[in-house]
């Protein structure tokens, strides 16, 4: 496919994505430097027919959203057409879509659905008190960004109180989460867009949605029959939780909840009277993409009759369904295995061959000369361990192992170099979030000490699924500021400080006043070279309390300490002074994030064995004993 250099003023930058009518593409708007996604239509693409109809519909979405401005609402920044291309340009949002999450069986626990109902609630309350209803609320629509966020998105059929685009008969949406009214084509106001929420929130607590089957059998349920109880397929989910979707899914609009806050502080205290329960989750079901469609209006006026209500008018015309997601691959099958898969990379065969002959006999060793060649292993086989050379000619190691990341989240990834390249000892650690940093040459004793710790690592991960963190806002748990300046803190208050509390601790004393009496899940701690009890702290932290993560701040460019704090105490991220507030705010976030995906995986935890630390005077004893007094707020009980 030809990608444009430009669509109007934006430079075009990739694909994001495909669909039946258009494309959507990574751009960026060099006005204001920043980057942009921008949702095209192809006009030559569409039946004639059908043309002016898709292009007021696509219009429509821009000036219905275009009026939006809230951080739960993906936004809109531009419309504009050329000669066969229409296109809308929106904010750029990283992550992935709730019902990506839903269908790679990603369970949610209790909190985070409360978290997600009660943020899209917060959005669409928003927009209702401007006058727009979305009227196609499904998982699809709601992206889940990388920092844990809810954002609702595709307005492309909402409502407009102004609007005369959308007519009474005419049925709109995609039928697992559509309201009764939608069904019967009558005039629909803001409780459909909170039926439909309804709908999502019981298809997150029990694994499927209330009401299955075809589109016809789907009518008649949602139109004659009431949802059975969640809590018959969910035992943790208590009697007011149920009472709340029961109350949601009310087929007549007067009997719901009449506004999204009423709706979300009825779900929320549901939500808490269920964790008080102890028994166990239900099962998951398999998760099928809902199509937004225009309804065969022969089955709206058989819904019509059903109902006692005239035939609805009928309107010439129709638009193109959008197409369905293709499945997603099934994920391979878990195979026992006696021997772990590592993958050594590097361009060098005499390194690759000293290490095949160390390790040979107790794994299943692979080797791999440049960073393309590594990366189709992994995609195919998901080793283990990943062990890569930096300097390399086709792609450098941090690359690789960042790609390695992504394609295969549970492999155990370590940079193994004979350059002590500053950069690329942070880069190893903020971009391939190594666990470890080798140098050459090495001790054959330490690097199979070493192997052997990331093998077990990689085993008790296994296949372990991480749900992602979807954090709470506001947050509960805090960030330290460990220094003894207050720029970091500053930078971290202005930048967190209505989001979550920030904490300034000058001395380490007063970091553990803090950590004894507060929710921490961030530590923000300047290190400086010579500053011993700082960075034997961070070490000792990871030992004893690994949920708890780290951001260096690294005052002198020291590769030693570096090492150190990467091999040592698995710190989360690296920074150099001055601090880069873009960065400093894309780490945090980042590490928030993480924390929130520990609450829901604690398996999680088991990446963060760190190598011993090697001295044990008194008062690293001393500090020991202080750490292993500390509440742990993952597992409260535990200490």
């Amino acid at each position: 496919m030809d990608v444009p250099n430009t669509i109007g003023k934006y430079q075009v930058q990739g694909v994001l994505g495909q669909g039946g009518m258009g494309t959507v593409y990574r751009a960026f708007d060099p006005a204001i430097q920043r980057g942009v996604a921008i949702k095209t239509v192809v006009k030559s693409a569409l039946d004639p027919a059908d043309l002016q109809y898709a292009l007021s519909r696509f219009r429509h979405e821009a000036q219905a959203v275009g009026r939006l401005n809230h951080s739960r609402i993906a936004a809109i920044y531009d419309y504009g057409e050329e000669i066969d291309l229409a296109y809308i340009v929106m904010e750029i949002v990283t992550g992935k879509s709730l019902f990506q999450h839903m269908q790679s069986s990603v369970r949610f626990d209790l909190r985070e659905i409360g978290e997600i109902i009660r943020q899209l609630l917060d959005g669409l309350g928003y927009a209702h008190a401007q006058g727009v209803i979305h009227r196609d609320i499904k998982p699809s629509n709601v992206l889940v960004t990388e920092e844990g966020r809810i954002k609702l998105t595709d307005f492309g059929i909402a409502r407009l109180d102004t609007s005369k685009l959308t007519h009474v008969g005419e049925v709109m949406g995609s039928p697992g989460y559509m309201s009764p009214e939608q069904f019967l084509g009558t005039e629909v106001d803001a409780r459909s867009d909170l039926y439909s929420v309804g709908i999502i929130a019981y298809e997150l607590l029990t694994g499927q949605r209330p009401f299955m089957g075809s589109d016809a059998e789907v009518m008649r349920q949602v139109l004659n029959e009431q949802p059975a109880n969640p809590s018959l397929l969910n035992p943790k989910i208590s009697a007011q939780l149920d009472q709340a979707l029961q109350k949601a899914l009310s087929k007549k609009r007067d009997d719901r909840f009449q506004s999204a806050k009423e709706f979300s502080e009825a779900f929320i205290k549901g939500i808490d009277a269920s964790i008080r329960h102890s028994a166990p989750k239900g099962s998951a079901a398999t998760i099928a993409e809902a199509t937004t469609q225009r309804m065969d209006q022969a089955l709206v006026q058989a819904a019509r009759a059903l109902a006692g209500k005239p035939p609805a008018p009928t309107i010439s015309g129709s638009a193109p369904a959008a197409r369905a997601a293709p499945a997603a691959p099934a994920a391979a099958p878990a195979a026992a295995v006696r021997k772990a898969r590592i993958l050594f990379v590097d361009d060098e065969e005499r390194i690759l061959n000293a290490l095949r002959s160390i390790f040979r006999r107790d794994y299943h060793v692979f080797t791999a000369v440049n960073g393309p060649e590594a990366l189709e292993f992994v995609t195919r086989f998901k080793p283990q361990v990943v062990v890569s050379d930096q300097r390399m000619r086709e792609m450098t190691g941090i690359e690789l192992l960042r790609q390695v990341r992504e394609i295969s989240p549970n492999t155990v990834r370590m940079l193994l170099t004979g350059y002590s390249d500053l950069a690329a000892i942070v880069g190893s650690i903020n971009d391939g979030e190594v666990f470890r940093y080798i140098s050459k040459p090495w001790d054959n004793d330490d690097i199979q000490r070493i192997v052997a710790e990331a093998v077990a690592v990689a085993l008790e991960l296994g296949d372990t699924r991480a749900a992602p963190g979807i954090v709470p806002d506001p947050m509960k748990a805090g960030i330290l500021v460990v220094d003894d300046s207050r720029e970091a803190h500053q930078a971290t208050q202005e930048l967190f400080g209505t989001f979550c509390p920030v904490v300034l601790a000058r001395h380490l004393d007063d970091a553990f006043n803090v950590l004894q009496r507060q929710e921490i899940a961030l530590i923000l701690a300047t290190v400086d070279k010579g500053d011993d009890e700082i960075a034997t702290a961070l070490k000792l932290l990871k030992q004893v309390h690994p949920e708890i993560l780290a951001i260096a701040v690294v005052k002198a460019s020291d590769s030693e300490l570096v090492i150190e704090l990467i091999n040592e105490a698995q710190v989360f991220r690296l920074l150099n002074q001055p601090l880069d507030r873009a960065l400093l705010k894309q780490h945090v976030q980042a590490a928030l994030t993480r924390y929130q995906a520990y609450k829901q995986t604690p398996q999680l935890l088991h990446q963060h064995r760190v190598a011993p630390v090697r001295d044990g005077d008194d008062t690293t004893r001393r500090m020991i004993e202080r750490m292993r007094s500390l509440k742990n707020w993952l597992r409260p009980e535990e200490k």
